[in-house]
């Protein structure tokens, strides 16, 4: 993937700060000041007081010189990590999570709490107790947070910050969860949601830096997607990319709440799974597919079943598989895309079987089959993926360049 440039134009401060501590962050060992004129094509000078800037600020340090040739030896630059940290909490029907990230995106603490509470004040409250609690144990400074991400399930009012009327999060219509989160915790706060943020985790950690971009395909309650482009996690004009739930890929399937047949919502969910192994007999009853801790009991043990080599376990997920399969090749083809990643809650879960199922079946529906073959990953973060993303919202907004910070002032 390409370095950032800046420029050398006046009132530029702030896109050059963020290109340099983004230069220097990807690096492995640090830059010198040359190599970051040659990586980000300011002029030396201006790489100087950019730097000597950020060394007074304590966001980056020197870490050694090195001697390259003739001339003076060369002062390598590294990323303070512990001088500023990001807090991200995950808002899931059946758990709470929350990580504190510093600035390199390491995770420092974690907390996940379950909860079978909908009532939209309660979770609210319990989400700004388990960040006091997060902030605490770590003993980091409060003053370093530089704010708290919450990623949450879609439709958001991005102008609001408000989630509305969520999957399995019945009474949670247009909550202000920004707002009530930013009075309860102290800090700024950035709604995100929840495909969204956990692409944008993914792509902090650099290792698809090679692709120009990816598609994740988020399993959680619901199915949803995200795109990830030249570095920047796509969002849509009102920042609600990748609502993928109610694309048909099954013709005579179940009906679906939005008036269709065999939507993704009603055939590749956890719920669609489990509801398919009870009606092949594989169970003895049926459970309530709102009980969303139910579902998830269930499937985990309809793939351990699976893992035991049962065969109607199998199938079930199988067929899962292979509607996914009808789901993915629509958006690659539609989106172009280099590499598809998957995670989410129910990624662990699902993960072996998914890897195995998916690439050929998704390569035979490709249309762009005859020139290459589309590699799908499973997530490098893990199952904390929503959570970390959402720190990684605050990060991103402090770290990553924009080409809206070029424009010039009158």
């Amino acid at each position: 993937m390409a370095m950032r440039r800046g420029t050398n134009l006046p009132r530029m401060g702030d896109f050059n700060q963020s290109v340099i501590l983004e230069a220097i962050r990807r690096s492995v060992e640090g830059l010198s000041r040359i190599e970051l004129v040659d990586a980000t094509g300011l002029s030396a000078q201006t790489v100087t007081n950019i730097t000597r800037r950020l060394l007074d600020e304590g966001l980056i340090a020197e870490a050694g010189r090195t001697i390259n040739g003739p001339g003076k030896p060369r002062v390598t630059l590294r990323l303070v990590a512990e001088s500023r940290f990001a807090v991200g909490v995950h808002l899931d029907p059946v758990v709470i999570t929350v990580v504190l990230l510093d600035m390199s995106g390491a995770v420092r603490r974690r907390c996940a709490v379950r909860t079978g509470d909908k009532d939209p004040e309660r979770i609210a409250d319990v989400m700004a107790r388990t960040v006091e609690a997060v902030i605490d144990d770590s003993a980091v400074d409060r003053d370093l947070v530089a704010g708290v991400g919450v990623a949450a399930p879609g439709p958001l009012d991005d102008e609001k910050g408000a989630v509305i009327d969520p999957p399995k999060l019945h009474g949670w219509r247009r909550v202000p969860l920004r707002d009530v989160m930013a009075d309860s915790s102290g800090f700024e706060v950035m709604l995100e949601k929840d495909t969204v943020a956990a692409a944008l985790g993914e792509q902090w950690t650099g290792r698809w830096a090679a692709d120009r971009s990816f598609l994740f395909v988020y399993l959680g309650t619901g199915i949803g997607a995200s795109l990830v482009r030249d570095a920047e996690a796509v969002r849509g004009s009102t920042r609600n990319f990748g609502e993928v739930g109610h694309i048909i890929v099954d013709p005579d399937g179940p009906a679906c709440g939005c008036g269709g047949r065999g939507c993704v919502e009603v055939v590749c969910t956890p719920q669609a799974i489990v509801g398919r192994a009870e009606r092949d007999g594989l169970f003895d009853d049926a459970v309530d597919p709102d009980d969303v801790q139910a579902v998830e009991q269930r499937l985990g043990e309809l793939c351990t079943r699976a893992k035991a080599g049962e065969e109607g376990a199998s199938n079930a997920i199988r067929v899962a598989a292979e509607h996914l399969a009808l789901l993915i090749p629509v958006l690659t083809d539609l989106l172009d895309v280099d590499r598809v990643v998957l995670g989410g809650p129910y990624w662990e879960r699902l993960r072996d079987f998914y890897l195995e199922m998916l690439p050929g079946l998704v390569h035979r529906r490709s249309a762009t089959r005859a020139l290459r073959s589309i590699p799908i990953d499973g997530t490098v973060v893990g199952e904390d993926v929503g959570a970390v993303g959402a720190a990684c919202v605050v990060l991103d907004a402090v770290l990553t360049p924009r080409a809206s910070d070029l424009l010039l002032e009158d």
